[in-house]
């Protein structure tokens, strides 16, 4: 039965009717002629119904229902306007009235209007984001309200290390061109990846890798990403920390000589001590909660890193070079000798770019929306921090390899300034230490905070609660000394920078992110974006070996002494 002109109440009736029903209705239907009955449409297999006994609806207005009394008699304020009729006026059964016409477009219904809100919702506040409730206690991901600034700051601390100064080193066996050609593609690559990184950190919709690890996993399967990641981040993590211990106790013993002159000579303290003594001071920022919390560190950092680096060279080439220097490349007795020496330069120059490791610990820290996703400030601040590392790095070592040439010193830049020019004021040289002390500092901090996580997450795993303060200031305090410990017993660490770079530095820095995107963005295959990186993540894994390769064969070469618990 369909819906009469001119009516505009509407009831429901079920689809199947007992006899007596059938007769309340007729009845009903004789007494009020307005009352008209739709068949309503099943939902779900259970159709809508009202029984004769339930009240019947009235619309006072289109969109208003309101209930219809069961007595005959309507009350005045809920009549229809059709109703508002004198009663002596007769109409005739062959006018027809205008039918009452609902506006029932979804633009105007409350589940559109749910709808709108939801997507408004969506927009400011994030993403449909499936949230670990353990980030929220641990160190990397415990606060997010990171911006581009300190994506500056952290990238800057990170980017710029105490690798640098061995920049000159690497010029000697590989000379003008190749040094300089060397060096810009190492630059552009790790600026490429790092691209990829950062885009990579919310490739997945619903799902932010927040760790290097993870990204490894979800990209390589967990048991295979598990084995190609783990050791390099903990190594670049850990190992970093104990080089920082040994390269920031060494300087701590010339700054101390250079403030302090002659008068000094007598009483001085042992390398050992120094170590101490640099270790003390790390664990006074070691306790700093999260990596939020380490921003300012990292800006100081920042400062000291671009001061010292910038005093190195201007102050190297601002004094006479070294009599008797030479440009020639140093090729030693034979030619693999000469290949294995070029390819230890060429790891002194990948370990030189560094902090991919830390990518997307730091962009973990942002927060992430629809309409403003976490890769705009992480790749704003990268980009303004690898400009200025760039403006570092490129006079460091040209500038450096122009005022030493062969007379270059294999310990770096910053001893060769020390050596051949004892007409520095001491309070330049000093100052210069002493911001190398500082940039060190800074970066042990933010260099340890991803061994820090992975233990308070083996720990919040097993308990289902976060560490408390007290626990995590001493696993904190624990692990400075455990650095200091390894910095005593294996003082000779860092003469495998080659060694060290090509295991670590080159997977993590050059190889991996080209084959993670290649896994997970699944570029159009033979397109310019699939060839590229099909291209550098193989280049990146050859000389991942054959760098390896230069390392073991540069530590036999030079008769490596393993002097255990025994630092100079």
């Amino acid at each position: 039965m369909g819906l009469s002109s001119g009516q505009s109440p509407v009831s429901y009736e079920r689809m199947e009717k007992t006899p007596d029903e059938e007769q309340n209705q007729v009845e009903m239907r004789a007494a009020d002629p307005e009352l008209v009955s739709i068949p309503p449409t099943p939902h779900g297999g259970t159709p809508l119904a009202t029984s004769a006994q339930h009240s019947p609806l009235n619309f006072s207005s289109p969109g208003n229902y309101s209930p219809r009394p069961a007595t005959g008699h309507t009350p005045i304020g809920t009549m229809s306007p059709s109703n508002l009729v004198s009663p002596g006026v007769q109409r005739s059964p062959l006018t027809p009235r205008t039918p009452l016409r609902l506006n029932l477009s979804p633009i105007g219904t409350p589940v559109r209007k749910a709808f709108i809100n939801m997507k408004q919702y969506l927009e400011d506040i994030g993403h449909l984001t499936k949230l670990n409730p353990q980030d929220a206690w641990l160190p990397i991901t415990e606060s997010q309200s990171g911006n581009a600034y300190y994506s500056a700051f952290h990238n800057l601390n990170a980017g710029i290390g105490f690798q640098a100064l061995l920049l000159p080193v690497a010029f000697t066996f590989l000379g003008w061109t190749w040094g300089v050609l060397a060096l810009v593609i190492a630059f552009l690559w790790q600026l490429h990846t790092l691209h990829l990184l950062v885009y990579l950190h919310e490739a997945v919709p619903g799902k932010r890798y927040n760790r290097y690890i993870e990204l490894s996993i979800a990209a390589f399967g967990e048991r295979r990403g598990v084995w190609l990641a783990l050791f390099p981040v903990i190594e670049l993590s850990a190992g970093t920390a104990t080089g920082l211990i040994i390269i920031g106790g060494s300087t701590l013993k010339l700054f101390y000589e250079t403030a302090c002159g002659l008068r000094c000579q007598n009483g001085p303290l042992t390398v050992i001590e120094w170590y101490l003594v640099f270790a003390i001071l790390c664990c006074l920022v070691a306790p700093l909660p999260n990596l939020n919390s380490v921003a300012y560190v990292s800006f100081v950092g920042a400062i000291m890193s671009v001061g010292y680096c910038t005093m190195v060279w201007t102050l190297s080439l601002s004094k006479d070079r070294p009599q008797g220097i030479s440009y020639a490349i140093e090729k030693p007795g034979s030619s693999t000798a000469t290949a294995f020496s070029i390819l230890n330069a060429l790891g002194i120059i990948a370990f030189a770019f560094r902090g991919h490791n830390l990518a997307l610990e730091i962009q973990s820290t942002m927060p992430s929306t629809l309409k403003h996703p976490a890769h705009v400030p992480m790749w704003r601040g990268s980009k303004v921090a690898y400009i200025v590392v760039a403006f570092c790095f490129f006079p460091l070592a040209i500038g450096g390899y122009w005022a030493y040439g062969n007379k270059m010193l294999p310990s770096g830049i910053l001893y060769s300034l020390a050596t051949y020019h004892h007409d520095i004021s001491p309070g330049l040289l000093g100052v210069t230490f002493l911001f190398v002390i500082l940039s060190l500092l800074s970066s042990f901090q933010i260099y340890s905070l991803p061994t820090f996580d992975a233990i308070e997450q083996a720990y919040t795993s097993k308990t289902n609660k976060p560490c408390p303060k007290p626990l995590r200031f001493a696993v904190r305090i624990i692990f400075v000394f455990l650095s200091f410990f390894v910095a005593i017993a294996l003082p000779f660490i860092s003469s495998f920078a080659g060694l060290i770079g090509g295991l670590t530095s080159i997977p993590v820095t050059f190889t991996y992110p080209c084959f993670m995107w290649l896994s997970i963005q699944r570029p159009a295959k033979y397109s310019f974006n699939w060839y590229i990186n099909w291209t550098l993540g193989i280049l990146g894994a050859f000389f991942a070996f054959a760098i390896t390769a230069g390392g073991i064969w540069s530590i036999i070469d030079t008769g490596l002494k393993f002097n255990f618990f025994k630092p100079q």
